[in-house]
């Protein structure tokens, strides 16, 4: 025993870079504890058998003033039920046959109100650190004692939650005023013989716990019922060692919690030192200022990034840097962006002219004022939609009688067709019709596709011809414009931003295609554009192997800790 608890505290540390090591290591803290390991046994203490006996003289006695009903008498425990031997002195016993009473609140909602007579307690009121009543209701004086003849909770009784996806949590009852349950909620009235600090580590075990998760049943809302309750077995030890056992569980949680708060501190600073690099890199006022920003970032580049959220939030940063024109050097022999501008609105014209796009109201350029920030000599603000065409797609309807599975239908590109993280649509589950395209739009490859509800702003690029319904925007981009370039512009916290402000909607957002043309864009040289792509693509691939070798570091430390877990 001794050298069980030496190994489990030896490895603390281990269970500090593990990233559920904590939550692991509170576990086997109660899995020990409940297998009498935690700590030692002595002999002169009174066997729980001793107890039991006590208990049923205690519930016959209650049983005789009335105070309690006869109760059922449970079957004894059969060998194969006994997950695992205990210490001397200790017994295996049914929940019910250690309690005085194992019942529940009201199984008929009663009215409650903001203000009344007595208290009504219900699963949402019961935390880990006892009732919590800031959203408790209350019943009239009637209705309390009605239910209170049953559910008579007292302070210092154990509460647990029986029903639905809390099922499992309890606490001890810190309130001494009595007040009314729902049926969420089951009442175990425990016997002097059973401290309640103990019980309440035995219903938080892992063993209990998943033994009752794993015995609920119900359709709409499952459960745990009385008699699984109450049938359910566990270990109990003499009356002096489950007071031993508590202080050693509350010894070794404050050094789980020590670790909690030491891991949240590091975490704090790494994520504060990050996030501060990260301001100074997007705020530099020159390339100097920026230059020694980027120098702190590589040279702390390990403990900055050894976790991945702040992975992601370089990833976010570096498509804003390279959106303001930071992430690679200009060149003045490049063709000015305004140059670019002229040759995407001939293309334009060009198309018009051969029917293939539609003329588009022309929107005024940008004034000074306008513009969110100063970009690089050669480089122009432009509004997206004097650069690109934007179309919302359409549904014909009821969609039902278009999908077919004739392989002359068009293919019906969707969301469900994106893969997660993806960039581009290459296959469609469902196809249509042809006469479907009356009512909805054609898209083509190299076409964008952006989301415009729900999940909205999230762009793609088709590689396939097919149609579109109405929660797509179909961007043509102009073939002067660089499409790598402008899948990471479409990408950039600088773009979503602005399609957030622009999304509407009560019930789902939506982007109006009018908003999105209207969007302001920066705009480099096409030359430029090329070697932003190709510098996102080199910092993209560094981020993406930085996650591999976090989840590489994780699954090391996670099977290192798990190793200890199964020594102990």
């Amino acid at each position: 025993m001794s050298n069980q608890l030496h190994l489990l505290q030896k490895h603390f540390d281990t269970a500090l870079e593990s990233p559920n090591g904590i939550k692991k290591l509170r576990e086997l803290i109660l899995t020990l504890a409940m297998q009498g390991k935690l700590v030692k046994q002595d002999p002169n203490d009174q066997p729980a058998s001793e107890l039991l006996k006590e208990i049923q003289a205690e519930k016959e006695r209650l049983m005789k003033e009335g105070k309690i009903k006869k109760q059922k008498e449970l079957p004894p425990i059969n060998p194969e039920e006994v997950p695992y031997a205990v210490p001397e002195g200790w017994v295996w016993t049914r929940l019910g046959n250690a309690m005085l009473k194992i019942t529940d609140g009201t199984h008929h909602s009663p009215i409650n109100t903001e203000t009344g007579d007595f208290l009504y307690i219900s699963a949402k009121n019961i935390k880990d650190a006892g009732v919590q009543l800031s959203n408790a209701t209350f019943v009239a004086t009637e209705v309390h004692e009605e239910i209170y003849s049953r559910c008579d909770p007292e302070f210092g009784n154990i509460l647990y939650i029986k029903d639905g996806a809390t099922t499992g949590v309890a606490t001890i009852n810190n309130l001494k005023e009595p007040f009314s349950m729902l049926s969420s909620v089951a009442l175990l009235k425990q016997p002097f013989e059973v401290y309640n600090r103990f019980l309440l580590f035995v219903l938080r075990s892992p063993y209990f716990y998943s033994e009752m998760r794993a015995g609920m049943t119900g359709v709409a809302i499952t459960r745990v019922t009385l008699t699984k309750l109450q049938d359910a077995i566990f270990p109990l030890p003499p009356f002096l060692e489950q007071k031993r056992i508590v202080a050693k569980i509350d010894e070794l949680m404050s050094l789980c919690d020590k670790l909690e708060a030491q891991r949240k501190a590091r975490n704090d600073k790494r994520l504060a030192v990050h996030t501060a690099a990260i301001n100074n890199l997007l705020t530099a006022s020159d390339k100097n200022e920026f230059h020694t920003s980027w120098e702190f970032v590589t040279r702390h580049f390990d403990p900055l990034y050894s976790v991945k959220e702040n992975v992601a939030e370089l990833k976010k940063a570096i498509l804003t840097l390279a959106m303001q024109g930071k992430l690679v050097k200009q060149d003045p022999n490049d063709q000015p962006a305004r140059e670019l501008l002229k040759e995407i609105q001939a293309e334009k014209e060009r198309l018009i002219k051969e029917g293939k796009i539609k003329k588009q109201k022309e929107l005024p350029p940008i004034k000074p004022e306008e513009m969110p920030y100063a970009v690089p000599e050669g480089w122009i603000w432009s509004i997206f939609g004097n650069i690109a065409t934007i179309e919302r797609g359409g549904s014909p309807r009821p969609i039902n009688l278009f999908i077919t599975d004739n392989d002359n239908g068009l293919n019906w590109i969707k969301i469900g067709d994106t893969e997660k993280g993806g960039k581009y649509i290459t296959s469609t589950k469902e196809k249509i019709r042809p006469e479907g395209l009356v009512k909805t739009r054609m898209v083509y490859p190299g076409d964008f596709l952006l989301t415009n509800s729900m999940s909205f702003g999230r762009p793609y690029i088709t590689k396939i011809e097919g149609c579109i319904h109405d929660g797509w925007l179909r961007i043509s981009p102009p073939i002067s414009l660089d499409k790598d370039f402008l899948y990471n512009l479409l990408s950039s916290n600088f773009i979503s931003n602005f399609f957030s402000l622009s999304a509407s909607g009560a019930v789902v957002q939506n982007l109006n295609s009018e908003k999105v043309r209207e969007v302001p864009i920066p705009l480099p040289p096409l030359a430029e554009q090329k070697r932003i792509v190709a510098k996102i693509d080199e910092l993209m691939s560094l981020c993406n192997k930085l996650e591999n070798q976090i989840e590489q570091a994780t699954a090391k430390q996670t099977a290192l800790f798990d190793a200890v877990l199964a020594k102990v």
